[in-house]
């Protein structure tokens, strides 16, 4: 059956304004994807997707400064990538659905997807420089934490100026492994990621090594954001993954990133007090406040993430926890017609399981790992540097 997600060769070579022999030879290169045509064997269909995506180059090259000023203000994606799609409202890995990952899968497994592309998990690997060995930064919050342990595994790992694939991999395997013990030392004899984790914060509950599974594998990537754009700069000038994932941390400590499920949080405990979530929003709206956590650029019908946590967080809250994010989300969709994004279902999914107050920020961090070193992969694979140029508008010399 044709759709309109599909084009005849004429359509599509009027569209781009080329020739069809031209067309064949964007065919050929993998530029346009084809497909045999249902109603007449004869004839191929070409996708709309892959056209549209090339006019859009073609834009770029007769107006680059217009693109790129559009492309830092949620405009077109900046630079190819084969590893996250975000498209109508869904969110897929490597092709693959990211909230049924997280339903089915392990964070090994999806991390092996994201920096292999198979699904067969890499041997693990423990962290190069042990707990002990670290200075004491107990008192830094947890991102700084972390930025610490790099630091100094980094300086005792010299396997992580290989910057093949394969060894890039084992990198962040490591890494991986290191910031969870600087969350959760080792509790269990379980080499699982989720399962170290549970044996900390969720000891003695059924499943728990799931749930938080889940909770990794929805905030393993998403696509160019913030941190995993600085990741890519990092990592296309030459740095090792430890530096990779430091720069990542550094992005996502901000306020309008990972520091969100901060505010959001801050959030909560004003609802708690005042005790009427449609009060607190509407006082938050008449002092010119955001509401945190709510609504996204990239998902105007809600964020699948944010969605996801919050079905699981309302199935294991308690009742008290479970009338609170209710009356949240519904307020929110009365008072703004928006609905939670993986910030708010972060807060609530930690909130319903009485973990650690730093659990969504910790999280978010571990699995956004596994999607920095999969950018770091992907873009350690060309040499080139991404170094965009500057509309300067200061006083002329």
């Amino acid at each position: 059956m044709q759709t309109a997600s599909t084009l005849t060769a004429r359509e599509a070579a009027e569209r781009l304004d080329i020739s069809l022999p031209t067309l064949y030879a964007y065919v050929s290169r993998g530029l346009i994807h084809s497909e045999p045509d249902p109603e007449d064997i004869r004839q191929r269909r070409y996708s709309a997707h892959d056209v549209q995506a090339l006019l859009k180059r073609k834009a770029v090259r007769k107006d680059p400064a217009s693109a790129a000023e559009d492309v830092l203000r949620w405009g077109m994606p900046l630079l190819d990538s084969a590893l996250t799609l975000i498209e109508e409202g869904r969110l897929y890995y490597r092709g693959r659905d990211a909230v049924t990952l997280a339903q089915t899968e392990t964070l090994e497994r999806v991390a092996a997807l994201l920096w292999t592309g198979t699904m067969e998990p890499l041997a693990p690997a423990p962290a190069v420089a042990p707990m002990h060995a670290l200075p004491d930064v107990t008192a830094l919050p947890v991102l700084g934490r972390m930025q610490v342990a790099l630091a100094v595994s980094a300086a005792a790992d010299p396997r992580a100026y290989d910057l093949r694939a394969a060894s890039m991999a084992q990198a962040g395997l490591r890494i991986v492994r290191l910031l969870l013990e600087v969350v959760a030392p080792a509790a269990s004899g379980s080499p699982a990621i989720a399962s170290q984790l549970a044996a900390a914060w969720l000891p003695g509950h059924e499943g728990g090594h799931q749930l938080l599974d889940m909770a990794l594998i929805l905030c393993a990537d998403h696509e160019l954001n913030a941190s995993s754009f600085t990741a890519r700069v990092v990592a296309s000038a030459g740095a090792t993954p430890y530096a990779v994932v430091s720069a990542g941390l550094a992005a996502l400590s901000g306020v309008r990133h990972g520091g969100m499920t901060e505010r959001v949080d801050a959030f909560w405990q004003e609802v708690e007090r005042v005790g009427d979530a449609q009060q607190v929003i509407a006082q938050r709206l008449q002092r010119g406040e955001a509401i945190p956590g709510f609504g996204h650029p990239l998902y105007p019908g809600g964020d699948p993430r944010g969605a996801e946590l919050t079905r699981q967080a309302l199935q294991y809250a308690d009742a008290h926890t479970a009338d609170r994010i209710r009356s949240v989300l519904d307020a929110t969709l009365a008072l703004l017609g928006d609905f939670p994004s993986l910030d708010f279902g972060l807060v609530a999914f930690s909130r319903a399981l009485r973990l650690p107050a730093e659990a969504p920020l910790v999280l978010f961090a571990l699995g956004r790992t596994v999607g920095w070193i999969a950018h770091a992969i992907e873009q350690s694979s060309t040499p080139q540097l991404i170094r965009p140029r500057a509309r300067y508008t200061g006083i002329r010399p």
